[in-house]
């Protein structure tokens, strides 16, 4: 696989918050080595909704041609290059490979290329306040908070991309009912609580009985048998691995409109971190790290602030010290998590380098996360 591409990433949301589609963005020196690193990416592919595959500052050319598809794959084509000639070559061959495509950068008034169908339309949501005569799907890119994005829905955009959601929020507030319910559990499992008094803290909350049950059962836990109940999962897991996803159960309890994105954010940092801390750490460890990735959404999922969580579940100081610090053994990883979410490829490099990741490792543990987040929030 070529050493030089790195992926970044963003979710694409509709009207009302939900996950549609993953915007994938390739960062590499040539079209040649994008799909090269795309072909070998296609065993950790994720399939659970479409990927929006953009090429970064290059140009797309029939070169592309040469990558394997997915059939959930949406190759972006922006409207700056559609008078290039490569690119005017390559529109017939995806169109007749049966490839979607998405123009991006779209202006209104534009005068496009005839007899090709453009499903999702990208525009710069700062520039392009209405999205007049949009060919296709609408979405809004670059919108600085929730209150941008309300706007623009309300001119009539179908949905958005990016990372807007993570701004302008509610003020924090005193934990929710639910929220203070998992913390429960999630302290009674970390100090190996009696599993009768585990038992009759679930009982209390039959909808969170259910949800965990079937986070264990799900393809991504891997397990040969189906767990019963939930002293079966403790003999058949132990606590370190409920404890996990009891965590997983609290970053997916919020109910704000938001959550979705927010929660696939969480998990998939979680997952990553988890991913990559495999060739430095043992399990225990990782599976601190995957509670320090999804752990480090709280406060906006939840509504309050880090520390008030943290001060209502002691947790392992590798974990606080990252999350409240951006200190300790673990920090580096979620810095790592954090810097695949933004379109530098220079500070994901960076940081890649700082753990002596390859880029190779970076992006299979990063698409296997995404694709892991993808399937809980599906099941």
């Amino acid at each position: 696989m070529s050493q030089t591409v790195l992926f970044t990433r963003e979710p694409v949301v509709n009207k009302k918050r939900a996950i549609t589609a993953n915007r994938l963005i390739a960062h590499g020196p040539n079209i040649a080595s994008v799909t090269e690193t795309l072909n070998a990416a296609a065993g950790y592919w994720p399939g659970q909704y479409p990927v929006f595959l953009s090429l970064g500052r290059l140009i797309p050319t029939p070169d592309l041609m040469a990558w394997q598809a997915p059939p959930n794959a949406h190759v972006e084509i922006p409207a700056q290059t559609l008078a290039h000639p490569s690119t005017q070559a390559l529109l017939p061959l995806l169109r007749d490979a049966g490839i979607g495509m998405c123009l991006t950068w779209f202006v209104p008034g534009m005068t496009l290329p005839p007899e090709i169908d453009w499903r999702f339309i990208l525009m710069d949501g700062r520039k392009v306040t209405t999205p007049n005569d949009a060919p296709g799907v609408s979405l809004a890119w670059g919108l600085p908070d929730v209150p941008a994005f309300k706007q623009a829905i309300a001119n009539g955009y179908d949905g958005a991309s990016g990372w807007f959601f993570l701004e302008g929020n509610a003020p924090p507030k005193e934990l929710a009912a639910n929220h203070a319910q998992i913390i429960r559990l999630l302290n009674l499992v970390r100090s190996n609580g009696e599993i009768h008094e585990i038992e009759n803290a679930l009982k209390q909350d039959v909808a969170l009985s259910y949800k965990l049950l079937r986070y264990i059962n799900s393809a991504g836990f891997g397990l040969m048998v189906e767990i019963q109940s939930f002293r079966h999962a403790v003999s058949i897991l132990g606590y370190n691995k409920l404890h996990k996803w009891l965590s997983l159960l609290l970053v997916t309890a919020s109910r704000d409109p938001g959550a979705p994105a927010m929660m696939q954010t969480a998990i998939t940092r979680g997952r990553l971190m988890e991913q990559l801390g495999a060739h430095f750490f043992d399990e225990a460890a990782c599976e601190n790290l995957f509670i320090t990735g999804a752990f480090s959404m709280l406060n906006v999922l939840l509504g309050t602030s880090m520390q008030a969580i943290l001060d209502e579940m002691p947790l392992p100081e590798g974990i606080t010290d990252a999350l409240l610090y951006g200190e300790g053994e673990y920090a580096p990883f979620l810095a790592l998590a954090r810097a695949c979410e933004r379109f530098d490829p220079d500070e994901l490099s960076q940081a890649s380098d700082g753990l002596k990741l390859t880029p190779e490792q970076v992006s299979q543990a990063q698409l296997i996360a995404l694709g892991f987040a993808d399937s809980l929030q599906a099941s």
